[in-house]
C-alpha cells in the first residue's frame, strides 16, 4: 500500500497593505513598490493603485474575473434547470372532499325599498391665477457655476512602469554611454516598453543608424540595477516596435518620456 503525504500547513500570505493574513482559498495580486514585490489582497487592490503601486501583471486579474463570472453563470444555470425540473414534475392527485350534508335554508328576510341618491353636481371651477410680473434682470454678467479646470488623463499601468524604469536608468552609469555615442552619431531613437513575457521587466532600446543597445530594468528587483541585454550594429536587427520612439535622450544621456518633452 503506497503512502501519500498530505500537507496541512499551506504557505501563509499576508497583505502588505492592511497586514491581514489571507484565508485559505483567497488569492492575492502582486504589485511592484519601492523595488520589491508586494502581495495585496482583493479588498486592498484599489487602495494600492491609489497609492501609486504598479500591478505586475493584468492578464491574471482578468482571467480570475472571467473564472468567477463563469462559476456564477454555471450556478445560475444549475438553479434554472432545477427549477424547470420541479415545474415539469407531475402534481400529486388529491382526493375530492366528501359532499356536505344537505340542510334546509331559512326563509329570506324582507328587503327595504331603495331610495335613489340625489344627482351629483360638479363644483364650480377655481378662478384663474393672476400671472406675477417677471423679475427685472440684473445687468451684472452671468457668473459660471463651475470653474473651467483642465482634466488630465490617468496614466495606464504600462506608462507607470515605463516612467519608473526611466528613473532607474537615469540613476545608472549607462547615461554616460548614451551621451558619449550621441556626441558622435547624434540624437538616438529611444523606445521603452514593458516586457511581453515578464510582468516586472521593462525593455529600453537606444538606437542610432550604426549602433543600438537594449537595456532591461527589473522593477521587482531594482537593487540589481540596469543590465545590457543585447547590442548590435544594424537597425534591421530590431523589431518594428523597437524602432518606434516614445522617449528621448537629453545632452547628459538621461532618458525622458516623449510626452514630458512636448
Amino acid at each position: 500500500m503506497t503512502r501519500k503525504s498530505i500537507t496541512t500547513n499551506p504557505a501563509i500570505v499576508t497583505c502588505d497593505v492592511c497586514g491581514r493574513t489571507l484565508l485559505r482559498g483567497e488569492q492575492s495580486d502582486v504589485f511592484l513598490h519601492q523595488g520589491a514585490r508586494k502581495d495585496v489582497c482583493e479588498l486592498c487592490t484599489q487602495r494600492a493603485v491609489h497609492e501609486g503601486w504598479i500591478r505586475e501583471g493584468l492578464d491574471d486579474v482578468l482571467t480570475r474575473g472571467r473564472d468567477r463570472s463563469r462559476k456564477r453563470a454555471g450556478s445560475l444555470l444549475g438553479r434554472l434547470r432545477a427549477r424547470r425540473a420541479e415545474q415539469a414534475a407531475p402534481e400529486p392527485e388529491y382526493l375530492a372532499p366528501p359532499p356536505e350534508p344537505a340542510y334546509d335554508a331559512p326563509p329570506p328576510e324582507p328587503v327595504e325599498a331603495y331610495e335613489p341618491e340625489p344627482a351629483y353636481a360638479p363644483p364650480p371651477p377655481p378662478p384663474e391665477p393672476v400671472p406675477e410680473p417677471a423679475p427685472a434682470r440684473s445687468r451684472e454678467p452671468d457668473v459660471p457655476l463651475y470653474e473651467h479646470r483642465s482634466v488630465r488623463g490617468v496614466p495606464t499601468n504600462a506608462e507607470l512602469k515605463v516612467a519608473r524604469a526611466l528613473e532607474v536608468f537615469n540613476g545608472s552609469s549607462h547615461t554616460r554611454t548614451v551621451s558619449g555615442v550621441a556626441r558622435s552619431l547624434g540624437a538616438p531613437i529611444v523606445s521603452a516598453r514593458p516586457s511581453a513575457t515578464e510582468g516586472s521587466v521593462v525593455e529600453i532600446v537606444v538606437a542610432w543608424e550604426l549602433s543600438w543597445y537594449r537595456f532591461e530594468v527589473d522593477l521587482g528587483n531594482e537593487a540589481a540595477g540596469v543590465r545590457v541585454a543585447a547590442q548590435g550594429m544594424e537597425l534591421d536587427e530590431l523589431e518594428p516596435a523597437e524602432q518606434t520612439p516614445n522617449a528621448a535622450a537629453d545632452d547628459g544621456g538621461r532618458l525622458h518620456p516623449a510626452a514630458s518633452l512636448a
